[in-house]
């Protein structure tokens, strides 16, 4: 049952492929939290208000692999869901790759190769660690910078959350997309056509077109996500909250341990799902933020800092335009 959904990474298979399950079910009602979190139209006090709250959200739920900066997806992400009913899956799947093209991305046709795999299940922590199992080198590649390592995927494979996800992203050359890290094996194993060991094929060369300690042309890209949907975990959500959620942790490499009590986002949505619509300014920024930056900045924090000022540059846009519709 598992190889086919893995396989559906490295083979051609149609990415809105699914089978019967229990459906996503409805929203019940809950109590509204006393704490109303901060949304973006709220902080308007101060520029150095709006730039500390933003900061912090970064801070908070960007979850790079080890060692890297934040990775996206380059040209466009092909989107599987699996074992929920057809209408529900394609509804999952059209909402995410609707996201995606907002973002500048291109959203695979059917037949594509699924980027961002998501699988529903009754029981999320006996189902996880089997997938994992499956094909374990799907979710460690062993190249450097690629995932967050063996702790982190032994807390995906238990966490217990109602959705959990996992990414693997790679260090390449912005201007080309090659992989700059060597991964295990390299091209051919590391022999060329002759069966001789060649060191140059264990790693890839890459030309270098400017020497700077300020700058780098050595980006980060989104390879593969799995998300894993505890269906019998879901049941205060709608099927829209649900879809939106999956956007968020799709398209973001997202910290699945974040605090984000103090801001409205989708992220809250299984700790609030009455005051949880959906994608807010918030999530909605910070993606457009994440997808507009250039990450040519050399040092860590000089590029988080450069994310952050495009985050609130979104804002900014996002705020105008809905002045623009606003009634008069």
């Amino acid at each position: 049952m598992l190889a086919p959904l893995l396989a559906a990474l490295l083979v051609s298979g149609a990415p809105d492929a699914v089978s019967t399950q229990t459906p996503v079910p409805q929203v019940s009602p809950s109590i509204p939290s006393a704490d109303q979190p901060t949304d973006l139209e709220d902080i308007t006090v101060t520029g150095r208000r709006l730039d500390e709250a933003t900061r912090a959200f970064v801070r908070e739920v960007g979850a790079p692999a080890r060692g890297r900066g934040l990775a996206r997806w380059r040209n466009g992400v092909c989107v599987g869901v699996a074992n929920l009913q057809p209408e529900v899956a394609q509804y999952i799947a059209d909402r995410v790759s609707t996201v995606a093209q907002d973002l500048g991305l291109s959203a695979g046709a059917p037949g594509c190769n699924p980027s961002v795999l998501i699988v529903a299940t009754q029981d999320g922590d006996a189902f996880t660690p089997e997938f994992v199992a499956e094909r374990p080198r799907l979710f460690r590649v062993g190249g450097a910078g690629m995932d967050q390592g063996a702790a982190a995927l032994k807390r995906f494979e238990t966490n217990g959350q109602p959705v959990r996800w996992w990414t693997v992203s790679a260090p390449v050359d912005g201007d080309t997309g090659q992989i700059v890290v060597r991964i295990p094996g390299g091209v051919n194993g590391g022999q060329d056509a002759g069966g001789n060991d060649s060191p140059m094929l264990y790693a890839p060369n890459t030309e270098i077109r400017a020497a700077s300690r300020l700058s780098t042309q050595i980006v980060d890209d989104s390879k593969r996500a799995f998300i894993i949907v505890d269906v019998s975990k879901t049941g205060g959500v709608t099927l829209p909250q649900l879809a939106d959620y999956l956007a968020m942790v799709s398209l973001a490499q997202i910290n699945p341990e974040a605090d984000t009590a103090g801001f409205a986002t989708i992220l809250n949505l299984f700790d609030d799902p009455v005051q949880t619509e959906g994608l807010t300014n918030w999530d909605l920024a910070y993606l457009k933020g994440l997808y507009d930056t250039e990450r040519t900045r050399q040092n860590r924090n000089s590029a988080r800092t450069e994310i952050v000022a495009s985050v609130i540059h979104a804002h900014d846009e996002l705020t105008a335009a809905q002045d623009q519709t606003a009634p008069q």
